[in-house]
């Protein structure tokens, strides 16, 4: 059974070390102690050197005892979105929050503690189980670049679930959407701005021209388009030379996506060309979608797990991205299972101990299912 007690100061533990992207070295040495301290065999990759990063995934394997049964794997991300220096926990009513000036860190510490006392708590029963892996990756938050840097084929998984979203509990996200990213860099021309503004061009007005009439925001029920980093210039009394814009669209249709992209690449090529100037377009795919059928062993097996806990299960659609994006490009079968980290991403972010426990409980009961399911099959 579940330790609340364990969980919880487990949770808090993880939250307390500082872990952003590419710095998550210390936060991977105590998961990495943790682990080997409750029987596990436990290594890390290269993923560190390949990204840039002073930290690597953790592979974690509980070997089975149903030989039958599917080889299923647990994923969560160690680094946080921002540092977490200094932070301070409070529980309010049974929810805990950041005292200090800075987000709590349950993104995704709200995911590994669960799994991993998911885990604990299967060794401890003696119930039959399939292989078992942890993978826990590093600098989920600036790009799935950890993941995409895992050599997950070579480990021979079935399928798995990635704990990497909001509530409610029960939940698991079944349909995601494309992601591409833009960076714009657009020319103008420097001149004095007291002396002859006259002879430049403003990169900041052809941004603006490019921008009005821009489609952005919302667009349809399953497409969004956004500008989030704009920056450029030189001084004041300078017209501006340049302009860098870096944006991004998402869309669970990839026409829809490939529209969106023509159109915003179009604003800004016609904007240059109305200031007789020049724009620079780069263009990629961040991750790929992915749409999991409820045939699938992965979601019968969650959704099962969910009724048994007496959850009201359901599938959802997603534009957010996660490791389950990188894994099933591979090839490998994966959904995302909802936690209790709610408002991530800010310094009101929170989740309750009762989402931590339940989020465990939820987990370990998809373990036993999985050892079931290789019976039934």
């Amino acid at each position: 059974m579940i330790r609340e007690d364990r969980l919880v100061r487990l949770f808090l533990d993880l939250i307390h070390i500082d872990a952003p992207a590419l710095k998550e070295q210390e936060v991977v040495a105590w998961t990495r102690a943790y682990l080997a301290a409750m029987g596990l065999e436990v290594r890390e990759d290269q993923a560190g050197e390949a990204i840039g990063g002073n930290a690597n995934n953790v592979i974690a394997w509980l070997r089975g005892n149903v030989p039958a049964a599917p080889r299923v794997f647990l994923s969560a991300h160690f680094d946080t979105v921002e540092p977490t220096a200094g932070l301070v926990v409070e529980e309010r009513n049974g929810v805990f929050y950041s005292k200090s000036d800075t987000i709590l860190g349950a993104d995704d510490k709200g995911g590994m503690a669960p799994a991993i006392e998911a885990v604990h708590a299967l060794i401890e029963s003696g119930e039959p189980h399939g292989d078992i892996c942890l993978l826990f990756s590093c600098a989920e938050e600036i790009g799935l670049k950890g993941a995409a840097a895992l050599d997950i084929q070579e480990l021979g998984l079935d399928f798995g679930y990635v704990l990497d979203t909001g509530p409610p509990v029960g939940s698991f996200v079944t349909r995601t959407a494309t992601h591409d990213n833009l960076e714009i860099t657009i020319h103008g021309k420097p001149a004095h701005a007291g002396k002859d503004p006259e002879n430049g061009i403003n990169a900041i007005q052809v941004a603006a021209s490019a921008i009005q009439g821009m489609c952005l925001g919302r667009i349809g029920s399953e497409t969004t388009a956004n500008l989030g980093i704009i920056e450029g210039g030189t001084a004041v009394n300078v017209v501006c030379p340049f302009v860098k814009i870096r944006a991004e669209a998402r869309s669970t249709s990839v026409e829809a996506l490939d529209a969106q992209i023509a159109h915003m690449v179009d604003r800004f090529e016609s904007a240059a060309v109305e200031w007789r100037t020049t724009v620079e377009i780069q263009h990629h795919r961040h991750y790929d979608a992915y749409e999991i059928s409820e045939d699938e062993p992965v979601v019968k097996v969650g959704l099962l797990a969910a009724e048994a806990c007496g959850f009201d299960p359901k599938l959802r659609t997603t534009l957010g991205g996660s490791d389950a994006n990188v894994y099933n490009a591979k090839g490998l079968p994966c959904i995302v299972m909802a936690t209790g980290m709610d408002k991530i991403h800010t310094h009101d972010e929170c989740i309750s101990r009762e989402s931590l426990i339940d989020t465990a409980r939820l987990t370990y009961q998809v373990l036993r299912e999985a050892a079931k399911f290789a019976s039934n099959r």
